[in-house]
């Protein structure tokens, strides 16, 4: 079986052909700019492959209910060229094809639990933490969606009583995305996270919001396994600070030997592919539903 498979970010598109072992043929990434200059791109490329079927792991919010009217649809995106667009119907129109539908880190989710960190466990979540911050819920092996899809990222905090920045989120100001994502670091800070590293007071502050977010996610969904990715990531120091921080949350409360471990809240195994990887199981879940 080939999948062609789309890892839509807000960013970029990570475009590739790969098979249902997780196998990666042809791998090509394009800077994601308007609906028809990006769209059109990703036509041209993928005109020069067979393939069975489409796996699109997609930036949000879109519409993953298969019931709606707006399925296929990214929606009310803060990329406002992308707001309300049928990227499904024009993948269809295309090429004919099926085409399975989720979000990006909902895919990288289940790429990672397929055959990465997660690997032989039921559940996990996937967090990626950069220009915003977005989640993804498997739960026995399926990616969570119910009225919507999971929306990990904008979910209330308590404020560090050191932080006065208002956040940088246009719906909520403060919740995490708003004051923890990649923009509310620079903004309180006045560079990147990149030149932070040697800044403890930063990376403080962000375990203390990351960990907050990790432990309600612990207490609603049980995760067996949560993997932490994107670009504040790579400040590696961050690990060890929030595991301690999400101990000392819990308080006690969630008594397995798991929470205790070095390997529960850990980096993606599949580092810059998880996104590619999970786009080629959602269409290979798409063909055999």
């Amino acid at each position: 079986m080939r999948i062609a498979a789309i890892e839509a970010g807000g960013t970029k598109f990570v475009l590739g052909i790969g098979d249902e072992k997780g196998t990666i043929y042809e791998r090509h990434v394009i800077d994601t700019t308007t609906p028809e200059e990006t769209m059109n791109k990703v036509a041209e490329y993928f005109e020069n492959f067979e393939f069975d079927v489409i796996g699109l792991g997609c930036f949000g919010p879109i519409d993953p209910n298969k019931k709606s009217d707006t399925y296929g649809f990214i929606t009310k995106t803060p990329k406002t060229a992308w707001i309300d667009y049928d990227i499904v119907g024009f993948l269809k129109a295309k090429f004919d094809k099926p085409v399975g539908f989720d979000t990006d880190v909902n895919g990288a989710a289940l790429g990672e639990l397929v055959f990465g960190a997660a690997k032989g466990l039921d559940s996990c979540i996937y967090l990626t933490i950069g220009t915003g911050i977005g989640g993804g819920v498997v739960v026995n092996g399926e990616m969570v969606n119910g009225m919507l899809h999971p929306e990990t990222g904008h979910i209330m905090v308590k404020r560090h009583e050191n932080d006065t920045y208002e956040g940088k989120c246009p719906f909520h100001k403060d919740c995490l995305e708003g004051l923890a994502a990649g923009p509310a670091i620079e903004a309180r800070w006045g560079d990147k996270a990149i030149n932070l590293t040697d800044n403890k007071d930063v990376w403080e502050m962000e375990s203390y919001y990351l960990a907050q977010a990790l432990s309600t996610y612990i207490l609603i969904v049980s995760p067996q396994k949560i993997i932490l990715g994107g670009g504040v990531m790579h400040q590696e120091q961050l690990f060890p600070l929030i595991r301690k921080k999400v101990i000392d949350i819990l308080a006690g409360y969630v008594q397995k030997d798991e929470i205790f471990s070095d390997d529960y809240i850990v980096p993606p195994k599949l580092g810059d592919n998880a996104g590619l990887i999970g786009a080629i199981m959602i269409g290979y879940k798409e063909l055999n539903s």
